[in-house]
């Protein structure tokens, strides 16, 4: 139905593989995993916990093999979008985490995901288990 390629492919000829890096999923897995951690630091200092930031910091010098920048300043946003955003990327570190196998990460963000849940205001809708049940099937 559909006629085969014949030609090589001209954005990655086989002479030329060597002049790019490449990192294994590993290394990516890494950097994503930093990334979030990394966004999760800011907000969560931006929340003034301090013993949470530390904890998160410790992780993400370790991936990254250096001392992650603070967050200093506080904005004006309203602690609930401040938490809601943490839970957010709580879970997303927790299920790279999770993919990569790492336990300290995949606890660390699961500890952070309950807490900012607990400093959520209680809701009338399926917000909470939702987000229970979605953190609960990305640890397996």
């Amino acid at each position: 139905m559909y006629e085969p390629i014949r030609t090589k492919s001209v954005h990655t000829p086989a002479d030329r593989a060597g002049d790019f890096p490449h990192r294994t999923r590993e290394e990516e897995l890494d950097i994503q995993l930093a990334g979030y951690l990394a966004a999760l630091l800011a907000v969560t200092d931006e929340l003034g916990l301090d013993a949470a930031a530390d904890r998160i910091a410790e992780q993400v010098a370790r991936l990254r093999g250096a001392p992650p920048a603070r967050h200093a300043g506080l904005s004006d946003a309203p602690a609930t979008a401040l938490h809601r955003r943490a839970h957010a990327l709580a879970g997303r570190a927790l299920v790279v985490a999770a993919s990569r196998a790492d336990t300290a990460v995949a606890i660390l963000s699961a500890e952070r995901m309950d807490a900012h849940t607990e400093a959520l205001p209680p809701t009338t809708g399926t917000e909470r288990p939702a987000a229970t049940r979605t953190r609960l099937a990305a640890a397996h």
